[in-house]
């Protein structure tokens, strides 16, 4: 069997981020006693996020022996950064922690695997829910065994954005004052708190694009490519771009207006 095939990889995705949220959802009455914090006070980790990544590592480790991991916890596995041409599983075991934390169901397992910086396959899986997200390159994406597509919008004036905040005090004062100029040339704006969902919604149709400045690789890793393979456009996130470290992702009807946007508000400068 061809190791690389992206229909191989996602059923493997599919198939850890599920094991891995049921363990998510059943240690979180413990777990969630058990939390320290990373960058700031309010950015957390609970006992359920490193005891997931262990357990999708191990799982990695029988399944996919030579793979690369790169995890949200543990960071790189091995070497400092993949060698040219090896698969490497991104995963996020409690994507949106502090959703979790709270009982705020909006939190996922996001398995990805990446050649060369370019995703393969991914799944995005919901404990409180049940949904299963997953795409595999050139194959398409799916909710739950049904395909997905980004909506029709065409106006950035009727378009329901996503976005998400820092746990950095002056970066979020920044990225409040970008979202209120875009506030009046849009629809709506949510905060939903967990990167990987946000862009699943906009591959369901659900939101109509979304931006968010400084995550990391396994926060989008999956759910960019879930996106993409719905149709929606994706700007990875490239400090060099005129909207800055932020991940851009939108129904192509609104990508040019909703890039433009940003530019033009500063987002560049967040």
């Amino acid at each position: 069997m061809d190791r690389s095939d992206p229909e191989a990889l996602r059923a493997v995705a599919t198939r850890l981020a599920g094991e891995a949220a049921e363990v998510a959802a059943g240690l979180r009455a413990r777990a969630i006693t058990q939390v320290r914090t990373k960058s700031t006070d309010t950015d957390v980790v609970t006992a359920a996020d490193t005891e997931t990544e262990r357990l999708l590592r191990g799982r990695l480790a029988e399944l996919r022996p030579g793979d690369a991991v790169l995890g949200e916890e543990a960071g790189m596995d091995g070497a400092a950064s993949p060698a040219e041409g090896q698969l490497c599983w991104v995963i996020d075991p409690i994507d949106g922690t502090v959703n979790y934390l709270y009982g705020y169901p909006w939190y996922a397992v996001s398995v990805a695997v990446t050649r060369d910086g370019a995703a393969l396959a991914g799944a995005v899986v919901e404990p409180a829910s049940g949904r299963v997200w997953s795409a595999a390159a050139g194959g398409g994406a799916s909710l739950d065994g049904e395909p997905l597509r980004a909506s029709g919008a065409e106006r950035l004036d009727l378009a329901l954005i996503g976005t998400g905040f820092s746990y950095h005090r002056g970066r979020r004062v920044r990225q409040g004052e970008l979202a209120t100029g875009l506030l009046s040339r849009v629809r709506d704006i949510r905060r939903g708190g967990a990167a990987s969902l946000d862009l699943c919604a906009v591959a369901a149709g659900w939101l109509d694009g979304y931006y968010e400045h400084g995550i990391n690789p396994w926060d989008w890793a999956a759910g960019a490519l879930v996106a993409s393979e719905a149709g929606a456009a994706v700007h990875a996130p490239d400090p060099a771009a005129p909207f800055g470290d932020a991940i851009v992702v939108a129904a192509p009807g609104i990508d040019a207006q909703l890039t433009d946007a940003l530019s033009e508000l500063g987002a560049g400068g967040v």
